[in-house]
């Protein structure tokens, strides 16, 4: 079973638009928001299978340039 995770970015002044088209052009999310508040960015994805989340998350999520901040919540159960 794929695990549900949410992911707030917080982007360099003027980068949130970029930064959430890279993101949209990886088609790794299953949503991407822009938010108010602390944060700009806010991204719901499953990782896969078998797969490190901290690795998946900073090599397929984190590598793109103009973000400055991450918080990551893992998720457990759907109500």
């Amino acid at each position: 079973m794929t695990t549900c995770v949410f992911v707030q970015i917080r982007c360099k002044p003027g980068s949130t638009y970029r930064v959430a088209e890279e993101i949209a052009l990886k088609e790794i999310h299953s949503e991407l928001y822009s938010t108010s508040g602390e944060w700009d960015l806010l991204v719901k994805l499953y990782v896969p299978d078998g797969a490190d989340i901290g690795h998946y998350i900073n090599e397929q999520l984190l590598d793109v340039a103009g973000m400055e901040r991450s918080l990551t919540t893992l998720t457990f159960k759907a109500f």
